[in-house]
């Protein structure tokens, strides 16, 4: 009888995982779940480029003809209720059950919400239907507040400003994105929406939101009201751990997998958003990872090793946001560093390297006009793969090559 590989979630991960599969030469039965109706596609463009476009539309991972010419059955739509580990069944929301032999949860992530605050001008962004309903409001006249000074509310204050809307945005903490990148990008962030006439509040809390006459209405801790067609929020995100912790899976920060994906179940598997792993290259250090490189690798991962490769997560994390013309990088994990080292680009693009204390690179973000840091964050990626020490003057110093550092 044909073996029968199950992926729950259609996102980046599980979509990229159910093709692996067959590029692996998985020749059994292959089925892909995924709670929306819509054909997998990508998330990323949501907060940037499915904003601007004149045409809204999904850029699709997995299309339909694919998917059917390679024998992947997707079922969109469809609800997981359960997981019977002992007779390796899921049990599906209608009531029926669909067997498993080997199955990969990709279930990703969630937005954050806010807790004991509702209104009919609240949203958030995760799915095509919450794009378009930002989409909608964004143009001149429009205001859009946004609560949480995190990529997701950056990048669509950047394309609100870009469709002529007027922003206001609200951080609860002295400054912008304080978990995710060093302070001096910080700051070039901050001047360049400022520049283009965000409005930003450091340092005020939220006390809450109610529905107006045409709209929300924003009530900040120190008293201020702002007044807003919509109000987005984008405090971060949660993983969707729910059918994994009812199956008795360990959950720690995510599902808890090992260095190959696999769960404390030998035939469950987890990648992509939802779960947390040991990252080798920072000691065995348990992360969970959002982003898009990370969703595609692990997809690919996980179909390896739900064959019996038994190949180790070994990539450095990396991530991207565009914002106005600038683009940011990020390779590694900057907060294992010790000192930093700076190195300018011209034309205000710079990266910063991030070393541990006995010398090695183990991080190194960079930000500039389109791809200007792009070639030197990957080389920069590729020497910390390799857990480089090189010296500190060679990183600050702008003539010499990172590809001869990464060559010596």
């Amino acid at each position: 009888m044909a073996q029968h590989y199950v992926i729950v979630g259609a996102g980046e991960c599980g979509a990229r995982a159910a093709m692996a599969l067959r590029e692996e030469g998985f020749d059994g039965d292959v089925t892909l779940i995924g709670g929306e109706t819509h054909l997998p596609y990508e998330r990323p463009p949501l907060s940037k480029e499915g904003m601007l476009a004149e045409v809204f539309a999904a850029k699709t991972i997995n299309t339909a003809e694919r998917m059917a010419e390679t024998g992947v059955v997707f079922r969109g739509g469809a609800e997981v209720s359960g997981i019977d580990r002992s007779t390796r069944t899921l049990v599906m929301g209608n009531g029926t059950a669909l067997p498993y032999d080997k199955l990969l949860l990709a279930t990703g992530a969630a937005p954050r919400r806010l807790p004991d605050v509702a209104g009919q001008h609240i949203a958030y962004l995760r799915t095509l239907e919450d794009a378009q309903r930002l989409r909608d409001v964004l143009g001149p006249g429009k205001r859009l507040a946004i609560v949480g000074g995190g990529f997701i509310g950056l990048e669509l204050a950047a394309s609100a400003r870009a469709r002529g809307a007027e922003v206001v945005l609200m951080e609860a903490l002295p400054r912008l994105l304080s978990r995710a990148v060093p302070e001096a990008i910080a700051a070039q962030i901050q001047a360049r929406h400022e520049l283009a006439g965000v409005g930003l509040v450091f340092g005020d809390g939220l006390a809450g939101i109610e529905d107006g006459a045409s709209g929300a209405i924003v009530r900040l801790k120190s008293g201020r009201m702002i007044e807003a067609d919509l109000v987005l929020v984008g405090i971060g995100s949660v993983p969707n751990v729910g059918l994994a912790s009812a199956a008795g899976l360990t959950v720690d920060n995510g599902i808890a997998v090992d260095r190959h994906l696999a769960t404390d179940d030998a035939d469950i598997f987890a990648a992509g958003d939802c779960c947390s792993f040991p990252l080798e290259i920072y000691g065995g250090r348990r992360v969970r990872l959002e982003s898009w490189r990370n969703a595609q690798d692990q997809g690919a991962l996980a179909a390896k090793n739900m064959l019996g490769a038994g190949a180790t997560v070994g990539h450095v994390p990396w991530f991207w946001s565009d914002q106005y013309e600038l683009t940011l990088q990020i390779a590694g994990l900057s907060d294992e560093g010790a000192t930093t080292v700076r190195r300018e680009l011209g034309d205000g693009a710079v990266i910063l390297f991030h070393l541990s204390a006995d010398g090695r690179l183990v991080a190194a973000s960079g930000i500039g006009v389109g791809n200007m840091v792009a070639k030197d964050i990957r080389l920069a990626e590729m020497l910390i793969g390799r857990g480089a020490r090189p010296e500190a003057g060679a990183l600050e110093d702008a003539g010499v090559k990172l590809k001869a550092l990464l060559a010596a």
